[in-house]
This record gives structure tokens, sequence and C-alpha cells, in this order.
């Protein structure tokens, strides 16, 4: 009876699968994911740049626009005046103007790309889950800053026109004359918190999703998150009450309408457990 013997392994350098063949075959995807990534960003920045050179050529009407609140907190028989101390203010006001409303209205877009390059490596289900987030969260952020536009605004300034002093009774006349670069920052400030506080549905609801958080936990955590909700409205806004008020109000409410929604998350995961169960029971 003959004995076998074993053949030598092949030399690894004749091998073709050695390890540096699969890094040039991993360094492949990896090099056709960066120029997808480089083709999406270049594409939103594109626009971006698009956008702020739209806004910047009606820059001064969006100005006059966001003043409005200005105004109907002065009411029709005041005179609002506005002032520059500096001979650049006022240009460099539009330019802060021109690129908040360009990233504004470049959000879809950007958002658009980001998905577009992630969804590949999603599941369906998960394209489906994520896609309705896409969605809602620039209409909260919209929700957030017409709320301070048509509310918050107006009765910030009436409250700071209020604190002016006439000057009768041999009292100096005080009399409110905001910069221009001053008045677009309270607006900007605001319309960021207000539509950055909007989306705690969508963070909590994403949390909800990932397993991270629970309907339960969030009730138990109520009396913490009113008392955040008025912490983050000291901080986010202007030392009034109206502006304080105005935002942690809503982000109490918002809150209550996410746990609501967790819980629909929740039932609605037990309800695809339970059928898969179900479906593994009958296999």
């Amino acid at each position: 009876m003959t004995e076998t013997t074993k053949p030598a392994d092949p030399n690894p350098a004749d091998n073709p699968e050695t390890p540096a063949d699969e890094v040039e075959s991993s360094r492949a995807p990896l090099l056709s994911h960066l120029v997808e990534l480089r083709s999406r960003l270049v594409k939103a920045v594109i626009f971006l740049v698009i956008a702020f050179v739209g806004c910047f050529a009606v820059s001064e009407t969006i100005y006059n626009v966001l003043i409005l609140p200005y105004e109907w907190a002065g009411g029709p028989d005041r005179e609002i005046r506005l002032i520059f101390t500096a001979p650049q203010e006022f240009l460099l006001t539009r330019i802060k103007l021109a690129f908040f409303g360009a990233l504004f209205l470049s959000f879809p877009v950007i958002a658009t790309q980001v998905y577009k390059f992630a969804a590949p490596g999603l599941y369906k289900n998960e394209r489906r889950a994520f896609l309705p987030f896409l969605i809602a969260t620039p209409i909260l952020f919209l929700i957030g800053a017409s709320l301070v536009y048509f509310l918050i605004m107006p009765l910030a300034m009436d409250f700071f026109l209020a604190m002016e002093q006439g000057g009768s009774g041999g009292q100096a006349e005080i009399e409110l004359l905001p910069r221009v670069s001053e008045y677009l920052g309270l607006i900007m400030l605001l319309i960021f918190a207000f539509g950055l506080c909007f989306q705690l549905p969508v963070v909590l609801i994403l949390l909800a999703r990932a397993g991270m958080i629970g309907s339960e936990g969030l009730k138990k955590q109520r009396r913490y998150a009113i008392v955040g909700a008025f912490v983050a409205a000291a901080i986010l806004t202007p030392p009034d009450i109206p502006s304080q008020i105005g935002l942690a109000i809503p982000t109490i409410i918002l809150y209550e309408i996410s746990i609501y929604a967790v819980r629909i998350v929740e039932r609605r995961r037990a309800d695809a457990e339970a059928a898969a169960e179900g479906a593994a029971a009958k296999a």
C-alpha cells in the first residue's frame, strides 16, 4: 500500500489571492465611492453658490421682508428706522443674509444628495423608513421659522419697544434705533433656534427606531425635559419673556407628540416581530 503525500503549499507569490491583490480589489470600490461622494458634493456646492448669487441680488428686498415683524410691533403710526455705524456693515449684512437664504434654499438639494449617496447601502425597507424623515425635516424647520416670523418676533420687538422713554418731564428721550446687523442677527438666531428645536420629533423617532429610547423612558424623563426646554430657551433666545416662553412651550408640546409617535413605532415593531414569529412557527 503506497503512502500518498500531501502536495506542498503553493508559493504565496504565485497565489493570485494574495493580500496585496485583496487590498487592490477593495481599493476599487472605495475609489468609486469617493468619486461618487465628490460628485454629490460638487452638485450641492454648485447649487449653493447659485442660490447665494440669487439671494444676494435680492438681499435688500429679503431684508425689507424680515423687517415686517418690527413694523407690525411698531404699528402703522411709527416710523421704523434702522442704522449702520460702519461703512461696510450693511454690505456684510447682505452677504450674511444671502448665505442664510442660500442655506435655506439648498437644504433640500443637499439632503437629497446625501440620501442618494447613502441609499445604495440601505435595504429597501430602510430607504422607505428614512424617506419620511427627509421630507419632515425641512417642513418642521419651516414651521418653526414661520412661528418666529409671525408671532415670536413681533412679540419680542413689542417688548423691546415698550422700554423706550419719552422726553417729557425733563427726562432724556430714549429711542430704539437697532443696527441692521444686530436686527438680522436677532431674527436669524430665533429662526435657527426654533428650526432646530422643531426637529425634536425627528430625532426622537429615529432614536426609537434604533432601539435606543422608548416611550416609557421618555415619560419618566418628562420633568427633566420640561426643565431642559426652558434652559435651552433661556440660552438660545434673547433675554425677553415672550421669546423664551414662545420657544419653551412648543418644545414641550413637541416632546409630548414625540412620546405618542415613539409609542406608535414600538407598537408597529411589536406587530412585525409577532408576525415574523408566527411565520416562523408555521414554517
